[in-house]
């Protein structure tokens, strides 16, 4: 179990909370605003480009193949999630700043690198889960913009916000097109892509780090940690819990009424109770007003630790118990 925790608090944790605070202390101001925002922008474009041209045409071809857990899987991460963000955003206890971050989070799709690491600890299906969390981020492209727009009144985040042509037009092409040549790329770029996983890890999580300066430098301009007190932070890790608790017992007995096997179950546990914040945080950054991108994403980046060290510790436990 101490291994397992050790593993989770990995540099980009502590880099994400260094982040977070630098961006606390010196925010962007004055010329360096537009800098960071074109910056965080491009970031957002590469992220998205590097995501499609890992993604495989193969995992594509398989994942339609084991349909049931596939659409488990998605059913949990598009359907319970969402309903359950519904209602604990509704509670009365859940402040208004961070009630919409908290619904936001429900609507991401699911991680691919650590569903896939911790389905591999727990000796699960690997293959299986490579395909269930690759669909679930690309379709989650375009579903998660969808769901913004249907489940968060614009009050919540900006008259017009996630309706409006700008928007659209935003998530065409900082989003999918991005992704789509990437992939269409991949028969050119596959190769040097997977022999650079080193680089592109920088890349990637370069990319997050900037956005999440710029979004969290942009909200405390506004006031952030005027408008979030500590009892606010103490209610939202209280939720953040609850909400992974009730979606990793809701997986488990799905898989049990399914009758999947104990690989295919794992699959469901792991892929099923993740939320992306690679996906998350430059998705926000494209949704959602600049001055509000760092209040939105706060439940995400919490509720991130949150399942890697659960998941790291139910994912060790599973891989010690003798299968069958």
């Amino acid at each position: 179990m101490i291994r397992s925790l050790i593993a989770v608090f990995e540099p980009f944790i502590l880099m994400l909370v260094g982040t977070v605070l630098v961006a606390s202390l010196l925010p962007p101001r004055g010329a360096g605003i537009p800098v960071f925002g074109y910056a965080a922008d491009a970031g957002i474009v590469l992220l998205f480009f590097l995501h499609g041209a890992r993604l495989s045409r193969e995992a594509i071809v398989e994942g339609a193949r084991n349909w049931r857990l596939h659409l488990a899987v998605f059913a949990v991460t598009f359907g319970l999630f969402p309903l359950l963000g519904l209602g604990l955003a509704r509670l009365p206890i859940v402040p208004a700043p961070i009630a919409a971050g908290l619904l936001f989070l429900t609507l991401l799709p699911s991680t691919i690198q650590s569903s896939i690491a911790f389905t591999s600890i727990a000796r699960g299906n690997v293959a299986a889960a490579v395909c269930s969390a690759s669909f679930s981020n690309l379709i989650g492209i375009l579903l998660t913009p969808a769901l913004v727009t249907l489940l968060m009144h614009p009050a919540v985040h900006g008259p017009g916000a996630g309706t409006s042509l700008a928007a659209i037009r935003s998530i065409l092409l900082q989003l999918l097109l991005p992704f789509v040549v990437g992939h269409l790329l991949r028969p050119a770029i596959g190769g040097w892509v997977a022999r650079h996983k080193q680089l592109v890890s920088v890349v990637d999580r370069g990319s997050i780090l900037l956005v999440v300066y710029t979004a969290f430098g942009a909200a405390v301009a506004e006031g952030l940690w005027h408008r979030v007190s500590v009892a606010d932070l103490a209610i939202l890790s209280s939720l953040c819990l609850l909400l992974l608790a009730i979606v990793l017992g809701a997986t488990w007995g799905a898989a049990r009424a399914l009758r999947l096997s104990r690989e295919d179950a794992i699959v469901l546990l792991f892929c099923g109770s993740k939320k992306s914040l690679a996906s998350g945080v430059p998705m926000a950054g494209v949704l959602f007003p600049a001055a509000q991108v760092g209040l939105v994403i706060l439940p995400l980046m919490l509720f991130h630790q949150i399942q890697l060290i659960a998941c790291a510790i139910i994912a060790r436990r599973l891989g010690e118990r003798p299968a069958g």
